[in-house]
């Protein structure tokens, strides 16, 4: 019984000590061990699976969904998740893990409930916001029909559903007029807004 106190002991002291001395490496541009990612990629799976399970999933996929959806993912998603015909941004660039491009078949999501939920409330520590503050059930379901839709657009496609108009917030107010020339799609070295 005292070698298992000792050790138990003795493991808790080694941790305090590795947090203490900063021995892990926070920075985003130093990447984890395997048996790191392995491990948080499962806590996030099985974390976003738990609460999606009660979610009931709305019919998804009407025109006037996926077209809502367009314009809000334009204005709060492409910065990270970029969209057809655009080239990584900074911000899909220095994140890390870095996020999924939903455009591209081998990362479009397969749950809506999971993509809801996670669009909803975030992912801590991996850049991804909680927008359930700021918008309603219903612009976040029209985010998880337009999501869904991604992989099978052009740039053109895209285009012409984020097309003139506006982005909404919770209560259905415009944030702002939005124009296809606006969003973030890079072309050379230049990025919309400054140079680099």
């Amino acid at each position: 019984m005292k070698i298992l106190i000792g050790l138990a002991v003795g493991g808790l002291l080694a941790a305090l000590l590795f947090v203490w001395l900063g021995v892990f490496n926070v920075a985003a541009t130093e990447k984890h061990w395997g048996i790191t990612t392995q491990i948080l990629e499962t806590v996030r799976e099985r974390s976003i699976a738990v609460r999606a399970q009660s979610i009931d999933v709305p019919p998804l996929g009407l025109p006037e969904q996926v077209r809502r959806g367009a314009k809000n993912y334009a204005a709060m998603c492409a910065q990270c998740h970029l969209a057809p015909g655009m080239e990584p941004t900074e911000l899909n660039l220095g994140l890390y893990p870095t996020p999924p491009r939903f455009f591209e078949a081998e990362h479009s999501p397969n749950d809506p409930a999971a993509t809801f939920w996670t669009i909803k409330n975030g992912i801590k520590l991996t850049g991804m916001p909680a927008w359930g503050a700021f918008h309603s059930d219903q612009q976040i379901w029209e985010l998880v029909s337009f999501v869904d839709k991604l992989p099978a657009l052009s740039k053109q496609d895209y285009l012409q559903l984020v097309g003139n108009g506006s982005h909404t917030h919770k209560g259905g107010e415009q944030a702002h007029e939005d124009d296809p020339g606006t969003h973030p799609m890079k072309f050379g070295n230049q990025i919309q807004g400054h140079e680099h």
